[in-house]
C-alpha cells in the first residue's frame, strides 16, 4: 500500500491516525444525541458522573482496537454490549442503537480519503468496510438480547404490580366482609 509516496501496511497507518479517527468517530456518535446530551458526555470527564460517555470513549476504543489487531472477540462482544446496552434502554430504535457502528466507516474513509487515493484507497477501504459490517451484525444480535432482558424485566414488573394489585384487592373485599 502507498502513503505519502511510500509504501507502508494499513495497520501502521490506523494505528498512527487511532486518536484522530476516535475523536472523529466519537464526535459522530454524539451528533446523534441531543445537543444538551451531547454537550454533557463530550465535556464531563468523570466515569461516575458520565458513566455513558466513559463507556462510549472506552468502548469505541476497543472496538477500534478491534477493526486494527486481533482482538479477543470476547472484548470485542464486551465493548458492543456496554454500548449497546444503554442505547437499548433508551428505547433507541434498532438502527439508532447500532448505527453508531456504521459511523466508524465515515470515520475511517475520512481519513483515509487524506492518505490513499486511486485502487489503493478503494481495495484498503473494502477491506476494512466488511470487518466493520461483520462487528455491525454481531451488533445486531447484542441489541436484540439486550431489548429481550429489557423486556423480561418490565413484563417481570409488570406481573408482580399485577399480583400485588390483586393481593391488595382480596384484602378489600376481605375487609368489606368483616
Amino acid at each position: 500500500m502507498c502513503y505519502n509516496g511510500r509504501t507502508v501496511d494499513i495497520k501502521d497507518v490506523l494505528t498512527r491516525k487511532r486518536g484522530t479517527i476516535l475523536k472523529r468517530w466519537f464526535d459522530l456518535i454524539l451528533e446523534t444525541y441531543p445537543a444538551d446530551v451531547a454537550i454533557f458526555l463530550r465535556n464531563e470527564q468523570d466515569r461516575f458522573t458520565n458513566p455513558v460517555g466513559h463507556v462510549l470513549t472506552e468502548g469505541t476504543a476497543l472496538l477500534y482496537d478491534g477493526l486494527i489487531h486481533d482482538v479477543d472477540p470476547e472484548k470485542i462482544l464486551s465493548a458492543l454490549d456496554g454500548i449497546i446496552r444503554i442505547r437499548a434502554v433508551q428505547d433507541s430504535l434498532p438502527s439508532q442503537a447500532v448505527g453508531f457502528i456504521f459511523l466508524l466507516k465515515k470515520a475511517v474513509r475520512e481519513e483515509l480519503e487524506k492518505a490513499f487515493t486511486g485502487d489503493a484507497l478503494l481495495t484498503t477501504l473494502s477491506q476494512l468496510e466488511s470487518r466493520i459490517e461483520m462487528m455491525s451484525l454481531l451488533a445486531f444480535d447484542v441489541y436484540t438480547r439486550c431489548r429481550e432482558e429489557v423486556y423480561n424485566i418490565r413484563s417481570g414488573e409488570i406481573r408482580m404490580e399485577r399480583d400485588m394489585a390483586m393481593r391488595l384487592l382480596k384484602a378489600m373485599k376481605q375487609q368489606d366482609k368483616e
